[in-house]
């Protein structure tokens, strides 16, 4: 056990990545925020207010969506892990031939037919699944790439500080640059396609950037053979560190998504400001800097699991102060709510980096490497998130008695600051909980690993 640990070090100890490659990295996710995060931020609000169909079959469009995704994300996982490194690399191909399909399939969730109510509800739910398929193309093979470019545990979670902070770029960008753009034009109908084809083609310019900075250095030496895929499948399934990560992920990633399907409501008729939106994304990019400066000397000092445990509950505290004090006033809301994100950059930052460890573990402990099925189950749990975080606002705001372009009643206003404040602060208390008691695989344990298998030889 000994030289394994030595072995551990040592590796811990290999030259850095350089911070152009980081850079680079981060690009990947800022090209996929600035197309999946206008579905997050506005698809809802385009469903209910522009494309004519209800709260609920708005947010029956994002849950079934998420639950094809099941099916899709494994698939291509599976596919992603069954390929060898070509030229071009093993995950990195699909950044490249995918991104063009994601931009168009963004746009074309933004159009808005003039048909019937059936009709628009049947094109609803046809064009957010292509988009959904086209994302899980490019974002796949992203996710998997962190784990092929260092088993260095600072360096990942550098790059998970660069791929939270281009995230919460793209955040800002749409949040700022999309309604004001998008009421530039007289009818949002032609507006919206026309501001998120815009930002989609930006966002393939941030995919190519990724794709030419990047490099896999981490492979499997391990031939693959047949059954591989749906032994892997199996696996995940006993893979405890994973199950006890997605049921952290489906409560406190979730309260996140929840509060960004319900914002731009309680934005415009609880607060009286829907361009508020701007101003929050704004402070939520500057939120995150002390996770971005932070992030790595503390995890260095008490792990990547005390991090994740004291944002997640830093940010319920904030979350029931604005609910139960604060959240009825522009400017106290603003100061809580950036205090809020403050905490929750430090849990968003260190997600990722686990997903890596994960796939390390599963290596170790089943023999084979497997980075595509256990990010792509990892990113399907992310896509229940969302997709509950967009059915329950619809549902809420149908329950509510929600009236889309006329003032609200107070009962209305009222259920809204709920599902805004309060469902997602407990949630996020719940999986706090939940991974401070059941997820064993630290820091340690993981440098520990790293050693065993590079012993093997099989990294």
């Amino acid at each position: 056990m000994q030289a394994s640990q030595d072995k551990a070090i040592s590796k811990e100890k290999l030259p850095k990545l350089p911070l152009k490659e980081k850079l680079a990295y981060g690009m990947g996710d800022l090209g996929n925020g600035l197309m999946f995060q206008l579905a997050q931020l506005y698809l809802l609000k385009f469903y209910t207010d522009v494309l004519g169909i209800s709260p609920y079959w708005g947010g029956m469009v994002f849950l079934v969506t998420k639950f094809v995704d099941a099916v899709t994300d494994t698939l291509i996982g599976t596919y992603v892990d069954s390929r060898s490194a070509g030229p071009k690399g093993k995950f990195k191909p699909f950044i490249l031939y995918g991104t063009g399909f994601l931009a168009l399939a963004t746009v074309t969730a933004f159009l808005a037919p003039d048909w019937s109510e059936t009709a628009r509800i049947v094109y609803a739910f046809v064009s957010y699944n292509l988009m959904s398929i086209a994302y899980t193309i490019v974002n796949i093979p992203y996710g998997s790439l962190a784990s092929a470019m260092t088993t260095n545990a600072g360096d990942r979670t550098s790059l998970a500080v660069f791929r939270n902070l281009a995230a919460q770029i793209s955040i800002l960008v749409a949040g700022i640059v999309v309604i004001p753009m998008v009421q530039l034009f007289d009818n949002p109908a032609v507006g919206y396609p026309i501001v998120v084809g815009g930002m989609a083609l930006i966002g393939v310019i941030f995919h190519l950037l990724c794709y030419k900075g990047v490099e896999e250095r981490f492979i499997s030496k391990k031939p693959r053979v047949k059954g591989d895929g749906i032994k892997a499948i199996k696996n995940l399934f006993t893979n405890v560190p994973f199950m006890v990560l997605a049921l952290y992920t489906i409560l406190s990633i979730g309260s996140m998504f929840l509060k960004t399907g319900i914002q731009l409501y309680y934005f415009e008729y609880a607060l009286g400001n829907e361009a508020l939106v701007g101003t929050v994304s704004t402070l939520s990019l500057i939120a995150i800097a002390p996770s971005v400066i932070f992030a790595t000397p503390i995890v260095e000092r008490i792990g990547k699991k005390n991090v994740a445990i004291i944002g997640t509950a830093g940010f319920a505290l904030f979350e029931f102060i604005n609910y139960f004090f604060t959240g009825g006033e522009t400017m106290s809301f603003l100061v809580v709510n950036f205090l809020s994100y403050v905490f929750l950059g430090f849990s968003n930052t260190v997600a990722f980096a686990f997903v890596s460890d994960v796939v390390d573990y599963s290596h170790w402990k089943n023999g084979n490497r497997t980075e595509g099925i256990i990010y792509s189950g990892y990113s399907f749990v992310r896509k229940i998130a969302q997709g509950f975080a967009g059915f329950i606002p619809g549902v809420a705001l149908t329950y509510i008695g929600y009236v889309a372009n006329q003032a609200q009643t107070a009962d209305t206003i009222s259920g809204m600051r709920s599902v805004y404040f309060l469902l997602p602060a407990v949630l996020s208390i719940l999986s706090a909980v939940l991974f401070m008691t059941m997820y064993k695989l630290t820091d340690k344990k993981h440098a520990e690993i790293i050693g065993e298998l590079t012993e093997k030889g099989e990294l």
